[in-house]
């Protein structure tokens, strides 16, 4: 026994009104007065004028109690019971009670719906809901339009019954010829002989054509044989280029795998290749933007020291003596042989000197222009040799090319440096 059914008990007792409290506790151990009490309670809810004894005294009351309650229901309600659970009086017992109680409790339950759908129907005899009537209300009017149609119909032809009735009087008053009627009679059976004749002839004709049809369908049973056997045979030889073909497409399948195989590595050594052309592009433009920033640093180098070197050469013609000098002091006047900077580019070239300051000797004049030749031949040697060295180095523009000062202008000796800076 559940608990489920045994709270289901007391509550549908409950609600059938049984005078008594029911607990879930009274059936923990057998207790056949109450149970009997319980099941008389139900046989006369049940059957108001059934009488059952009700002396449960001894053992053998106790049989015949329970076997009257179980024949009673099984005989009224069609209930089955188990007696010897009833006679337990336990929770077994709570069980079969409970299916004479479901079925008085589920009557309780469809007679208060039934009350409950006739007060409705009582509450709403009085409410008129136009919306649901509209469709009946248009087959009313249909309905009235026919009604109308019909009756003046046959009002007309009522009115026609007065010429009509004289007709009919006289043709049926009217006598019969036998020879018309004998003329009809044969033009009848004429006819029905002529549609006999030609059913006949339909018959006679559908079992020709079955018998050609029959001959026609063995005919096409032959050849089906026939075809079906050739078919056997087509499929049981072997063509002759049938290994050939077999042998072609194991190659076709072989060179497939080796297209695939090429094709795969050929699409990965695209990418790679894209991949070295963008890295090669990213890497040029670095390239490209360092030597931008290189020439844009020399160009600034460029142009601080010609700044500079036009400073010295005026500071250089102010301290010039106007007396007259050796020459030795023409040859410490005179300027060095230019030496590359340390970024390795030179600021021109020396321009030559002609004639002296106090018009010496000459010979000395001579001697100088010769030396002087002699280092600018020397500076243009080391001027084209920065100049390759810059165009290997991929610097373009006027950095390139050494800055000439213009002729006649005097550049002043440049600072020595150490051949490890060059």
């Amino acid at each position: 026994m559940s608990f489920r059914d045994l709270r289901n008990f007391t509550e549908m007792m409950r609600a059938l009104g049984y005078p008594r409290l029911i607990s879930m506790e009274n059936f923990r151990t057998p207790n056949f007065t109450l149970v009997a009490e319980i099941l008389i309670w139900l046989v006369k809810r049940y059957e108001p004028q059934m009488d059952i004894p009700t002396d449960v005294d001894t053992e053998s009351d106790r049989i015949f109690f329970i076997k009257a309650v179980a024949q009673f229901m099984a005989t009224k309600a069609h209930i089955k019971l188990n007696t010897k659970r009833l006679y337990q009086a336990d929770g077994y017992a709570v069980k079969e009670m409970l299916k004479i109680t479901s079925v008085l409790y589920s009557a309780m339950k469809t007679k208060q719906m039934a009350l409950g759908e006739q007060t409705e129907e009582e509450n709403s005899k009085f409410k008129f809901d136009l919306g649901s009537r509209i469709s009946d209300l248009k087959a009313a009017r249909q309905l009235a339009s026919e009604v109308t149609s019909k009756g003046a119909s046959l009002y007309d032809l009522l009115g026609k019954e007065v010429d009509l009735r004289e007709m009919r009087t006289a043709a049926i008053a009217r006598p019969l010829e036998i020879n018309e009627t004998e003329k009809a009679l044969r033009a009848a059976i004429k006819e029905v002989l002529e549609s006999v004749e030609k059913t006949k002839d339909m018959l006679s004709n559908v079992v020709s054509d079955e018998t050609s049809l029959d001959a026609k369908i063995e005919k096409k049973n032959q050849e089906l044989e026939r075809n079906r056997k050739r078919l056997q045979t087509l499929q049981s030889v072997r063509p002759a280029f049938m290994d050939e073909y077999e042998k072609i497409e194991e190659d076709l399948q072989k060179q497939y795998e080796t297209f695939v195989e090429k094709f795969r590595n050929l699409c990965f050594l695209e990418s790679q290749l894209d991949e070295y052309h963008r890295l090669e592009q990213e890497r040029f433009e670095e390239a490209e933007n360092t030597m931008r920033m290189m020439q844009n640093v020399l160009r600034e180098e460029e142009e601080r020291d010609l700044t500079k070197s036009s400073l010295k050469d005026e500071d250089s013609d102010m301290d010039v003596p106007e007396d007259e000098g050796s020459d030795s002091d023409m040859e410490e006047c005179r300027p060095s042989k230019p030496r590359p900077t340390r970024n390795g580019i030179t600021t021109g070239r020396a321009a030559r000197f002609v004639g002296n300051m106090q018009g010496g000797d000459s010979d000395e004049t001579e001697d100088s222009e010769i030396d002087v030749d002699e280092d600018d031949e020397e500076d243009d040697e080391g001027e084209e040799e920065e100049s390759k060295d810059l165009e290997d180095d991929s610097l373009e523009g006027p950095v390139s090319r050494g800055v000439r000062p213009s002729k006649g202008v005097i550049r002043p000796p440049l600072l020595e440096e150490s051949d490890n800076d060059f």
